[in-house]
């Protein structure tokens, strides 16, 4: 399925794909090394690939100005996800990070990453963005280039806080969004051929 909606350092026009199952309720710890797919449907069309290889979930921007993610089909409400994420190809001037209590592709927070050292927290809802702090930030928490960054966020009730590298980056109230599933995200700005590696995702019910 795509959407195009308003994103990115500049919010401009972007395409989505949307990888889902059918959401189940995950009352205990869930963790997975994608050493198989799993219960994350995986898809292509020309602008993005994702698929689980090499004990990865990788997702590959083929075009600029794009965003994939592959969503888990699970339900939260309060918890601390922890996820290795690995550039593996493409410009520094890129995204990539995590997105919890999605409803769909219509709701959901994104906390982001870029390879030039910069952090995001945002949300979006009924097509709309809203930083929930300041714009693209350099953070020194951030591991620049092809380095692998170790992104955790942790959601309890209207506080969020995202942290890289054990460093908090970003922590927000927000009460809009209670429940919803987790999604891995990647995407380009004016240069193609982004890649990212995820890795050693768990997820702990608080």
């Amino acid at each position: 399925m795509v959407r195009r909606f308003q994103r990115g350092k500049a919010l401009i026009a972007g395409v989505l794909l949307l990888f889902l199952s059918a959401c189940s309720a995950a009352p205990t710890p869930w963790a997975d090394s994608f050493d198989a797919a799993g219960s994350w449907h995986l898809s292509s069309d020309p602008s993005a690939t994702v698929s689980v290889k090499d004990g990865q979930l990788q997702i590959h921007i083929l075009q600029p100005e794009q965003i994939a993610w592959a969503a888990a089909g699970q339900s939260w409400q309060d918890f601390h996800l922890a996820v290795d994420a690995t550039p593996l190809s493409g410009p520094a001037d890129n995204e990539y990070g995590v997105l919890v209590r999605m409803n769909g592709d219509a709701d959901f927070y994104a906390f982001s990453v870029s390879g030039d050292g910069y952090v995001r927290a945002a949300r979006y809802q009924a097509g709309q963005w809203e930083l929930l702090g300041p714009d693209w930030t350099r953070s020194e928490a951030v591991h620049p280039g092809t380095a692998t960054n170790h992104l955790e966020i942790t959601a309890q009730g209207a506080r969020l806080t995202f942290t890289v590298n054990g460093v908090t980056v970003a922590q927000v109230t927000d009460d809009a969004l209670p429940r919803g599933d987790i999604g891995l995200y990647a995407g380009s700005f004016a240069t193609a051929d982004v890649m990212i590696a995820f890795d050693n995702l768990t997820v702990e019910p608080r």
